[in-house]
């Protein structure tokens, strides 16, 4: 693949020394004492469509506690449920349902009980799957193949792929029941995501014996699994017997999934060999694969040939999206070159293209990384009078920036804001918050944090 150069830029770093706030310098990004956080809340028209989903999904939850509502609004009931589902709350939709159940109008149906399985099994509860299903039977329904592989879904994502295997068998004798290659391909994919790649030869197997055939989306799930896994060996042997038997013919799902694989690892020789073959049998590249090359030659640090592919895009009509500029900016941040990454930062903005939660966290993170705090005050300037939907990894960036510089007071206003904007802190939320009072001497604020949170912080 030949690269140009475009638009390049030799690296350089930034170094300051940030002080806490109560013995900061001015400098040029800062010129005077910055406001207390003020991040913009969510706005009426989401905020209601919130509080609308969790009042009826908590109003609904508690009629099911008694036995005198059995006449209630189908609309209000089924929505709630919905939501629920849709929200993965298994302890509050299984509440909905029983109260679904009471109810003089109910009528079971099976596509009720697979959405209610396949969130079981987003949750990892199997054992209430098996409830479920139970529960399903004494209802009069007949399971289906859906079902039945819905319930085979709830236990071979937790790793009980005996069970899963039992049922598989069960199946086998059940009319109209026989597994088909949608319900091999959740336990293929659930091997994969253990790493338990020693099951699968058997599921295979198991799939040729019952003259199941193997289509495109179970060799795809095999190759973005073993190329996800590293297992290059595994990978290259199943491309090639599949390319040379005709049995199937890779798309852009392929295609992306094993330059991805290779360009992830930083093997870029591999990767552009790849590219190459993909394009030698008639496949297109589309703008996930171009998002790709850029990168992995961001992350193995060839901008030249990233600025290339950016160029190459533009020839082909094929115009950077968020997605894409996100990748730039992240890379040159990480690197340290903040002066070729607030560029990018405002091309993006120049060519109309909407900044995202995710676009402002690569920024804050290399200003705090540069020490560079004025310019993180600069970017919640920026957003708090926007529509923009922040996220808990947004806040995280915010309060670690905080944190490192050792203003611990902005850090917790930060921490503050977080409910406001509907996010919920996390585990690297109290984490970051525990390292940079321990590194400053302010166990206490963590110790308030804890009495006003009720949760433990400290071992």
């Amino acid at each position: 693949m030949e690269l140009r150069l475009y638009n390049p830029a030799n690296l350089r770093r930034s170094c300051f020394t940030v002080q806490s706030r109560s013995n900061k310098t001015p400098d040029s990004d800062r010129n005077c004492e910055p406001e207390a956080l003020q991040f913009r809340k969510l706005s009426k028209k989401d905020l209601s469509r919130i509080l609308r989903t969790e009042s009826a999904i908590k109003a609904v939850e508690r009629k099911s506690k008694s036995s005198k509502y059995n006449n209630l609004w189908p609309k209000a009931v089924l929505e709630a449920l919905n939501d629920a589902i849709k929200l993965n709350r298994w302890e509050s939709a299984l509440k909905i349902f029983d109260l679904l159940r009471k109810q003089h109008w109910y009528e079971p149906r099976g596509q009720t009980y697979t959405k209610l399985l396949v969130m079981l099994g987003k949750c990892k509860q199997p054992n209430q799957a098996t409830l479920l299903f139970e529960l399903m039977l004494s209802d009069g329904l007949n399971p289906t193949v859906d079902i039945y592989t819905a319930l085979v879904g709830a236990y071979a994502s937790s790793g009980h792929f005996n069970e899963a295997f039992s049922i598989v068998n069960d199946m086998k004798s059940i009319h109209g029941c026989k597994p088909d290659a949608f319900t091999y391909s959740i336990l293929i994919k659930s091997c994969i995501k253990l790493h338990c790649f020693d099951m699968i030869e058997l599921i295979l197997n198991e799939m040729l014996q019952s003259g199941i055939e193997f289509s495109a989306v179970t060799y795809n799930i095999l190759i973005d699994g073993y190329g996800k896994a590293k297992r290059f060996e595994q990978m290259e042997k199943l491309l090639t017997e599949v390319l040379q038997s005709g049995k199937f013919i890779p798309d852009i799902f392929t295609f992306n999934s094993v330059i991805g694989a290779y360009g992830g690892c930083g093997m870029i020789k591999e990767m552009e060999k790849r590219f190459d073959d993909f394009k030698e049998i008639g496949l297109e590249p589309d703008i996930m694969t171009y998002n790709i090359l850029i990168k992995s030659y961001g992350k193995s640090g060839n901008y030249k040939k990233m600025g290339s592919v950016m160029e190459f895009m533009n020839k082909r009509f094929f115009s950077p999206t968020v997605v894409t500029y996100n990748i730039i900016i992240e890379i040159f941040g990480k690197a340290g070159n903040i002066e070729k990454m607030d560029e990018v930062f405002l091309r993006m903005k120049h060519q109309g293209l909407k900044p995202n939660s995710i676009t402002y966290s690569s920024l804050v993170s290399a200003y705090s990384k540069a020490g560079i705090l004025g310019k993180v005050d600069s970017i919640i300037r920026q957003v708090q009078n926007t529509d923009l939907v922040l996220d808990t990894t947004f806040f995280n960036c915010i309060i670690n920036a905080y944190g490192n510089a050792g203003d611990i007071e902005r850090m917790m206003e930060s921490f503050s804001a977080m409910e406001g904007n509907g996010c919920k802190p996390d585990n690297i939320t109290f984490a970051t918050i525990i390292h940079a009072c321990r590194a400053h001497g302010m166990m206490d604020t963590v110790k308030n944090l804890e009495s006003t949170s009720g949760r433990k912080l400290i071992g």
